[in-house]
């Protein structure tokens, strides 16, 4: 056998084909290999892998193999590749908007389902603590707004537990806006964020009375880490976010 001379098998690993589509081309007449070996074996000559490599590379660019068989007997390339370019930008435009129909199928799903862990620690970073849910569980678990609020909580999907964050970071920011500005604890810009927290509750998590915010705004001060949490952000909040709380629960339970 000469030395650039290959059999079925090499030339089919060689190209990433299998033997029964060179066999196939041979049929055809398409690639037909040009010698044989002593014992009948068909033999691919340099000629013959170099047409095959125009077959392989036209057939990945979806040509036809009539259309192929006239290219490389004589016909017009250019046309030929003209009308596959054409063709293949077609397929690129509909698969880019394949892909953003996917995208948008995607995101409207992970918007349909509620929060993993995973995303829910993403969202709230050092706030989202699986120690903190069970204790909270241990505390209140056999409570009504407990229940009310695992009821709640579940069914909330990724969006919804981004803008519970936003609404709660905007709440912490008026209270500690009005502190900033001087505003006591019982000023209306400091009841008014001490109600907008109770609403936030009340709104996603579970019926929160002022009676009961009260009760809350007592343990942000009486728990070292909830205090912490607010100190953090400005020092002495923890006291004002409580003063406020109850200056509002007085506030509304004086309203008619």
């Amino acid at each position: 056998m000469a030395a650039m001379e290959r059999t079925v098998g090499q030339v089919a690993e060689e190209f990433g084909v299998t033997v029964r589509t060179l066999h196939h081309y041979d049929d055809i007449g398409l690639v037909v290999p040009s010698e044989r070996s002593l014992a009948g074996y068909r033999l691919y000559t340099d000629a013959d892998v170099q047409r095959l490599s125009q077959v392989v590379l036209y057939r990945r660019i979806g040509l036809p193999l009539e259309q192929i068989r006239e290219v490389l007997d004589g016909g017009d390339i250019v046309e030929h590749l003209r009308r596959q370019q054409a063709a293949v930008l077609a397929r690129i435009d509909e698969m880019t908007d394949l892909v953003t129909t996917i995208e948008t199928m995607l995101e409207a799903a992970m918007n349909d389902r509620p929060a993993t862990e995973a995303e829910l620690k993403e969202i709230f970073g050092d706030g989202f603590s699986e120690e903190y849910q069970q204790e909270a569980e241990e505390r209140w678990g056999d409570t009504q707004a407990w229940a009310q609020s695992q009821t709640r909580a579940a069914a909330y999907t990724t969006a919804d537990w981004t803008r519970i964050k936003a609404d709660m970071d905007a709440t912490t920011a008026a209270f500690v806006a009005a502190m900033a500005a001087g505003e006591p604890a019982t000023s209306k810009a400091a009841m008014d964020a001490a109600e907008a927290a109770r609403m936030h509750i009340h709104t996603w998590f579970y019926d929160c009375s002022a009676q009961f915010h009260r009760r809350l705004g007592d343990m942000y001060v009486a728990d070292p880490r909830f205090a912490r949490t607010y100190d953090d952000i400005r020092p002495g909040l923890a006291q004002y976010v409580r003063d406020a709380i109850h200056a509002n629960a007085d506030r509304t339970l004086r309203t008619p």
